[in-house]
């Protein structure tokens, strides 16, 4: 590939030129652009479709009609409720709209473009069909392509669920949706914007309905469900009741059962919800948190175990190299195991000045640009030539060294590789790359990785083919030393989730010594309890894990999935932040996902929740807000159902003691309005930061039912009272509303 696979944007490409300004001019003309509504959220027109044609908007619309026929036009007192709450509701929801969509547009998906032989970053909605893109390692495919030159190693488990690892290679199809999780290549876009996979996935999502709406919003739909099926044959008989039997006047027969059917509707129940949820986005839309999923709110207020990642979340996602060594003794692979010379043999080691000529050229030859090999470059270009003990790699043999091939890194295997024309080299986590003879070179990284430091193994390897594992002698060179800085805010925000009851567990793909120590140091309650995955190596040594461990190391992407889902099937919440590419199954099962926006931009696109600066220390007012949220609106949807079960059971003792529903509908938009509007909406917007159990219905139902039954019996007994000393009807509703 050559000099095409350059890092950098606007550098001249040799072969592939892409397409002209022109040629996409006419493409966008032809609506052949990446443009396609792939979000789940709601429009500007279904957002006032769904706030103003509802089904008890429809209700009020034919008993206004009802009342406007008798003339009883005092008891329309609910009109300029009803109208107001439908205004308020539709003003709110475009106005979170509007915030959100600014904040998408700063999070919104890029692509690297070649356009007339040049290397540039565009919005993923600017390409158009047959345009060619570059695609790297964190990188998600935003339109159908084909892959035209390089390799590609992609994760389609969005799309099938399934997590291995699939290649790509030259002529083999891409799908949108999925992701790059090692390697770069060109690829040509087939298929762009409501013709994509993505496309076509998202349109079917969206037509699912309320499937994945949170338990408040599922709990209130219910409630709206049940009153909206007996609303009408308990109207019916009120009016047959009043009219037929009782023998009142029309006026009196319709008023006394729109009374009943007001008092039923929770009108006010469903627009406290909205605006809540609303003014909980905007507030967390000012700290720079992004949500994609409303549900989210909710159950980040819920969950009960926090998973997050070393890299990005515990500590800054920037690394350094801190000191490269050589083994102290050069290490031989003779006869299935590891020897190192003696003493008197020192003089024949692999010296650390050749070692950093070595890597310098591997550095060199590498296509990743994750952090730690940022942090190898950033190095190799302060250290290399400069120390005057150092060896002029340009002055060796080292300056003759060809590349055959790269072997990117893999989260799966956790070492990358690349093959000269001398032999192969790699780079990669110790564990992995020693396999079972790491315990040989061990006691060299300990004072290291006791520290909380990061430590990489540079080694010679006997195969060329990297591909398949390393299956032959691997004869071990040296070792990088990385550091980590933990986030200056880490302490007082995991000391903020101890005090909340959310366990922490950290999952990484680090040694577990590393890890255990940067969790101490963070202040992660039983940091001291890790273990390394690769001993899990079945579901019931994981769900055991589970139970047991606080910290996990040399975790690989699948296994942090298994994590996540042994948490789950112990009946927690889960909770996973992530930054990268092999954080996405995990973040994917999660029951809400948070992602760090200066990571992966396909783990932004996959999360629920994205911290747009990064910072951890978000976290806490995200789910103060969602527990301010749930808690408010459980209390005041109490409020609001002691209307509604008192309407309820009013109109049942009506119906069973064959006596006129005693109040008007003027009498119950006075009681709605004063007693429970007002200080209900008020209710919504107290601090709140009581932790969520229970089911929210239940809950709801088991507050609101006393205040119902003594509503019931006092007006059931102020009507008997009204019959047997024949008082006036209008005195007993009046008293009613008292």
């Amino acid at each position: 590939m050559g000099d095409k696979m350059s890092d950098k944007t606007n550098e001249p490409v040799k072969e592939l030129k892409g397409l002209t300004e022109q040629e996409v001019e006419l493409r966008v003309e032809q609506g052949l652009d990446n443009r396609a509504d792939t979000t789940t959220d709601k429009s500007i027109k279904e957002i006032i479709f769904s706030n103003a044609f509802t089904y008890f908007n429809l209700i009020f619309l034919i008993i206004s009609i009802l009342l406007l026929c008798v003339k009883s036009y005092r008891n329309l007192t609910f009109l300029p409720i009803v109208i107001g709450n439908t205004l308020i509701g539709i003003v709110q929801e475009l106005r979170a709209k509007k915030i959100l969509d600014k904040m998408n547009l700063l999070n919104a998906p890029h692509a690297t473009v070649l356009r007339e032989g040049v290397q540039k970053q565009i919005l993923s909605e600017e390409l158009v069909k047959d345009d060619i893109v570059v695609l790297r390692a964190g990188d998600q495919i935003c339109a159908d392509a084909t892959v035209l030159e390089g390799n590609v190693q992609v994760n389609e488990s969005l799309l099938t669920g399934e997590a291995d690892e699939v290649e790509k290679k030259a002529g083999m199809p891409l799908l949108s949706g999925s992701f790059v999780v090692a390697g770069e290549c060109y690829a040509r876009l087939d298929k762009v914007g409501k013709d994509s996979y993505i496309s076509r996935l998202a349109t079917q999502a969206k037509s699912m309905g309320s499937g994945e709406q949170s338990e408040m919003v599922r709990s209130i739909n219910q409630i709206v469900k049940w009153v909206g099926i007996i609303i009408i044959p308990i109207s019916i008989i009120l009016f047959y009741q009043s009219f037929y039997i009782n023998h009142t006047t029309l006026q009196k027969g319709v008023t006394s059962t729109v009374a009943a059917i007001i008092g039923m509707i929770p009108e006010g129940l469903y627009l406290l919800t909205t605006i809540a949820l609303a003014l909980s986005t905007m507030r967390l839309a000012k700290n720079k948190v992004l949500l994609h999923d409303m549900k989210s709110i909710e159950t980040l207020a819920r969950v009960d175990v926090l998973c997050v990642d070393k890299t990005g979340t515990i500590t800054e996602p920037s690394m350094c190299v801190k000191e490269i060594h050589a083994f102290s003794g050069e290490y031989v692979h003779t006869a299935g195991q590891y020897s190192r010379f003696d003493e008197a043999e020192q003089s024949t080691r692999f010296h650390e000045t050749e070692l950093e000529a070595l890597l310098a050229d591997y550095v060199r030859a590498s296509k990743d640009n994750n952090a730690t090999m940022q942090a190898l470059k950033a190095y190799m270009a302060q250290n290399i030539g400069k120390n005057d003990n150092a060896v002029n790699y340009k002055n060796t043999d080292t300056e003759n060294r060809q590349v055959v091939e790269v072997f990117p890194f893999s989260s799966a295997v956790k070492y990358s590789g690349v093959v000269f024309n001398d032999g192969a080299y790699v780079l990669g986590a110790p564990e992995f790359v020693m396999q079972s003879h790491f315990s040989e070179v061990e006691q060299e990284l300990l004072p290291y990785t006791m520290k909380g430091y990061r430590v990489l193994i540079f080694a010679r390897y006997a195969g060329r083919d990297l591909k398949n594992g390393l299956t032959e002698e691997v004869t071990p060179l040296g070792f990088i030393v990385l550091s980590n800085p933990i986030r200056a805010n880490a302490k007082e925000t995991f000391a903020y989730f101890k005090a909340q009851g959310v366990q922490i567990k950290v999952i990484s793909g680090d040694n577990p010594e590393t890890v255990s120590e940067i969790a101490k140091q963070a202040g992660i309650e039983g940091a001291q309890n890790y273990i390394d995955a690769t001993r899990l190596d079945s579901q019931f040594k994981i769900e055991e894990a589970v139970r047991e461990y606080t910290v996990f190391g040399r975790v690989t992407p699948k296994q942090k999935q298994q994590l996540v889902q042994a948490l789950q099937k112990d009946k927690h919440t889960v909770a996973m932040t992530g930054d990268g590419v092999n954080d996405i199954l995990a973040m994917k099962d999660a029951d809400c996902s948070v992602a760090m926006a200066s990571g992966s931009e396909a783990a932004s696109q996959a999360a629920q929740v994205v911290l747009l600066d990064s910072d951890f220390a978000h976290m806490p007012s995200v789910v103060w807000e969602g527990r301010r949220v749930v808690n408010n609106v459980e209390r005041s949807a109490s409020l609001f159902l002691v209307k509604n079960i008192f309407s309820l059971l009013m109109s049942v003792f009506s119906a069973v003691f064959m006596i006129t529903y005693p109040l008007e509908p003027a009498h119950i938009s006075l009681i709605s309005m004063f007693t429970i509007g007002i200080p209900g909406f008020l209710l919504a917007l107290e601090p709140n930061k009581e932790r969520i159990k229970g089911k929210f219905i239940k809950k709801v139902l088991l507050k609101a039912l006393p205040a119902g039954l003594t509503d019931v019996f006092v007006v059931g007994a102020l009507v008997i009272c009204g019959d047997v000393f024949s008082l006036p009807s209008a005195d007993i509703a009046t008293a009613a509303t008292l």
